[in-house]
Parts: structure tokens; sequence; C-alpha cells
């Protein structure tokens, strides 16, 4: 049920932002507040709290944010906190800003080789990336896990190639497995 909320506040912020032209705009604000929560966990736990009435709940947001939201991204945080789902506000954000992210063909990869890249392989590959899908632009995430031995795995949304020599090897192991059971 959770996901479900999520997605529909998510695109209801989304679909708000593409009716007033204001997808930059509301991602911006968005992005800062979602910092805020980060920064002040005691901010989100307040909003949660189950003691705390919701009219200063409202109060809360409003006094906190009414001098750099705009009045459609307030009023939506106050919408969120009416319909008691305020603890979901950061994966309500998420899902906005990935919409946005889609709509503009931003992708987000997530690499990971055996060894730190150097920035001319990070190129090629993010270059790579932008030849062979519909995206403009990729914010790219590396990370190294040395068990790979060699190559990398490349994760985009639920696709994910792995050419690694981790991967080949336990490949190989299975199918010599395979062949000594039937020769058994």
């Amino acid at each position: 049920m959770a996901r479900l909320a999520d997605k529909t506040y998510g695109q209801a912020l989304f679909d708000l932002s593409l009716e007033e032209n204001k997808i930059e705009e509301y991602a911006e604000e968005i992005k800062a507040v979602k910092d805020t929560f980060r920064l002040n966990p005691d901010l989100l736990a307040l909003l949660t709290h189950p003691q705390i009435p919701k009219e200063e709940k409202i109060n809360v947001m409003i006094n906190s944010f009414k001098d750099f939201l705009s009045d459609d991204v307030l009023g939506f945080l106050v919408i969120v906190v009416k319909a008691g789902r305020q603890a979901l506000f950061v994966s309500i954000f998420d899902y906005f800003l990935n919409a946005v992210k889609s709509y503009k063909h931003i992708g987000q990869a997530y690499v990971t080789s055996a060894l730190e890249l150097t920035e001319v392989q990070k190129e090629a590959v993010k270059k790579r990336l932008l030849e062979i899908t519909d995206n403009i632009e990729y914010e790219m995430n590396y990370s190294i896990d040395e068990s790979l031995i060699g190559g990398m795995v490349i994760r985009i949304g639920d696709k994910v190639v792995d050419s690694s020599i981790k991967t080949r090897l336990d490949t190989i192991s299975k199918g010599l497995m395979q062949i000594q059971i039937k020769h058994a």
C-alpha cells in the first residue's frame, strides 16, 4: 500500500509541475526540502509523531518552509500532512524527482568495477551509455568491488549488464558442475 501512496502523491506533484510549467522550480524546492529533512531528522520525527496534532504539524511545515517554497509546493506538503502520509515524504520526493529525471531523459547508472576507473574510462562508459539509450544525460555512480576480479557491472534501473570475470567464472563453474553430475 505504501508504494501506491508514494506513486500517487509523487505523480500528483509531477502532474502539477507539468501543468504549471514549473518542473525545474518544483524539483529544486523538493530537493531543498529533502535536504532539510536529511540534515534535520528531528523535524521529520516531529512531523510523524503520533501524539502531535495535525494542526501543529501543519503550522510547523508552514513556519519552516514558507520563506523559500512556492505556494504550490508548500500546499502540497500541507495536503500530505493532512492526509497523514508525512512518513512517506522522502519516498514521495524520490518518486517525483525520478519522474522529473525520466521526463528530462536523465538516466542514473551504477557502475561497479574491480579497480578504480580513470576519468577517461569513466567518460568512455558514459559516452557508450548515451549512444545506446534514449537518455541525453546520465548521473553516474561509481563503486569498487574487488571480488569482481576484472570487468564491470552496470545497472540502469532494473537492467543489469554484468561483464565481470567473477560472473564468467561462476558461469563456467556451474557448467562444469552440470557436466560432472551428468557423468556421475
